[in-house]
């Protein structure tokens, strides 16, 4: 899915939807402040607003969003779970599969999965 993004200056006109709430989900991309309005993502910057649709509101289908509109964030969780207790399984050694060990790799792998597909998702756009 290709997302436009709409550039808004802050100096052409400062607006905001008065019905638009504040939220913290979503990626800030070094945005002071985002919000929300339906399925409308507005992210504010000093200078501007970037605007853009999401195909599901989070709000309402934390899933369905995940799916459809930030699939980077739920490969990274399944790389998270899956790869890391199996990396962990084949590289370490019973005496040495401490718990922090094991969550260093699963955080490992998630991250590498998440840009992986953040790239991908990009490149596809």
């Amino acid at each position: 899915m290709i997302r436009d993004e709409i550039e808004v200056p802050k100096e052409l006109r400062e607006f905001m939807l008065e019905c638009a709430e504040e939220t913290q989900l979503g990626q800030k991309n070094g945005a002071k402040r985002q919000f929300r309005y339906g399925n409308l993502h507005i992210r504010e910057y000093d200078d501007k607003f970037l605007v853009h649709t999401d195909r599901v509101d989070p709000r309402k289908d934390p899933i369905g969003h995940l799916v459809y509109d930030a699939p980077e964030i739920l490969i990274g969780l399944t790389c998270s779970i899956i790869s890391g207790s199996e990396i962990a399984k084949k590289f370490l050694n019973k005496s040495n599969k401490s718990t922090k060990s094991i969550l260093l790799s699963s955080i490992v792998a998630g991250y590498v999965g998440y840009v992986a597909t953040k790239k991908i998702k990009k490149y596809l756009e």
